[in-house]
């Protein structure tokens, strides 16, 4: 451990090796045992800062959520033209879920995971789609879509495909075509000029 690393409170240390190893490797795969161990601090100093595992998951979505989402919205911000803006973004999320070791998104992973509606976890991941949902909608409304949920929706479905399919063909697999497909999608739905 380094003495940068040794420095950061046993919260913090927890919180940053449960998020990794909860996105490369699920969260339900990864014991407490495994997460007090790579951060360097004991089992009681995990349930000092985390009531359980469950919560230490939900924390971790909040987080993932939370900067997924900000990033999602810095993207849109960065120019006057909200298509371009958005196309940008997919070209992003195409290249990361071409990757040969892609893991999907953190949320639809969790939803998955714990199928339980009253998991603090899936409750998390339940949310944070429900704003990433809204946020589309509210995209297309300024696209100007003839009928914004139903535009957004597909590009939501087009997106979480793009999750899913980045795992399981990797580099040259139709995660590759998301930008294609939500353009062929947009150009469906808004009024041609």
């Amino acid at each position: 451990m380094s003495k940068s690393e040794g420095a950061k409170p046993a919260a913090e240390r927890i919180r940053e090796t449960a998020r990794l190893l909860f996105y490369q490797e699920g969260i339900r795969a990864v014991g407490v045992d495994e997460i007090v161990s790579r951060a360097g601090v004991t089992k009681p100093s995990l349930y000092r800062s985390f009531s359980s595992k469950d919560e230490l998951a939900a924390d971790y979505l909040r987080h993932h959520g939370g900067e997924r989402l900000k990033a999602f919205e810095d993207a849109l911000a960065s120019g006057p033209d909200p298509r371009e803006n958005f196309r940008k973004w997919l070209v992003s999320l195409s290249e990361r879920a071409t990757k040969p070791d892609y893991r999907g998104c953190g949320n639809s992973n969790a939803v998955v995971e714990y199928p339980h509606p009253e998991n603090p976890a899936r409750k998390v991941a339940t949310e944070n789609k429900r704003r990433f949902r809204a946020r589309l909608h509210q995209l297309a409304r300024d696209l100007h879509a003839k009928d914004p949920e139903l535009l957004g929706d597909m590009l939501l479905l087009v997106i979480e495909g793009t999750y899913a399919s980045g795992q399981l063909f990797g580099p040259g697999g139709p995660a590759h075509h998301v930008v294609a497909a939500a353009d062929a999608i947009i150009d469906a739905h808004i009024a041609q000029k």
